[in-house]
């Protein structure tokens, strides 16, 4: 199947909530998140990360051997050890946020983890297409989150590490979840159902956090 089918499909589930226009986002690029925003959104962030290499061993177990499953294999490997295990690399952030260590999932935070624990368990392709929702904005997010981080919020390399890693990473890897998903013939409409229920997730995690700022910092 020709890529640009699941890159218009992944367009059009994104249409209207491009993590980088939501306003929790646009406050931690402006500088003016409050005192204590950063660490909730770290311990909650968190749990997503831990989620992610589980998702995508589930997605590599039910895919059959070929160009999609060595794909996803390649990230996976990054996501465990390039250049360190990348849930080692979070907790650098964590900490430079002041994040505590057992912080349970909020409401947002669990559905989330529910949507792609439920696709990755009975929809490859389905699940596929929910990470792709995210890889394909996964770098200009993470380089904005860096660059924040150091102009507003006063971390230095360690707190920024996992962020930059991802800027760079990222970059080079923004086509693998297309290719793994126009190799697989996905059809474009299952691609766009899948990432649209996944951009939503995230949009609401990001609006619960909107929720719950202090008065009188939230957009």
């Amino acid at each position: 199947m020709d890529s640009q089918a699941i890159t218009d499909a992944l367009s059009g589930a994104l249409s209207g909530r491009r993590l980088l226009t939501h306003p929790f986002y646009q406050r931690w690029e402006a500088g003016t998140l409050a005192d204590g925003e950063l660490a909730s959104y770290a311990e909650q962030y968190r749990h997503l990360e831990r989620q992610l290499p589980e998702t995508l061993r589930m997605i590599v177990a039910a895919l059959p051997p070929g160009a999609a499953r060595s794909l996803v294999e390649s990230n996976l490997e990054d996501e465990l050890g390039a250049p360190a295990p990348h849930v080692a690399l979070f907790e650098g952030f964590a900490r430079a946020a002041g994040a505590s260590s057992d912080a349970a999932p909020t409401p947002a935070t669990a559905a989330l983890l529910d949507l792609v624990r439920r696709a990755a368990a009975d929809d490859p392709i389905g699940a596929l297409a929910m990470v792709a929702a995210y890889e394909v904005q996964a770098a200009d997010i993470a380089r904005s989150k860096a660059d924040g981080l150091r102009r507003h919020y006063a971390m230095d390399a360690a707190g920024t590490e996992f962020w930059d890693v991802h800027g760079t990473q990222e970059t080079a890897h923004a086509d693998w979840s297309v290719e793994a998903l126009a190799s697989l013939g996905a059809d474009p409409r299952h691609v766009e159902d899948a990432a649209r229920q996944s951009a939503q997730g995230w949009w609401e995690f990001l609006g619960e956090r909107e929720s719950l700022a202090p008065a009188g910092t939230a957009c």
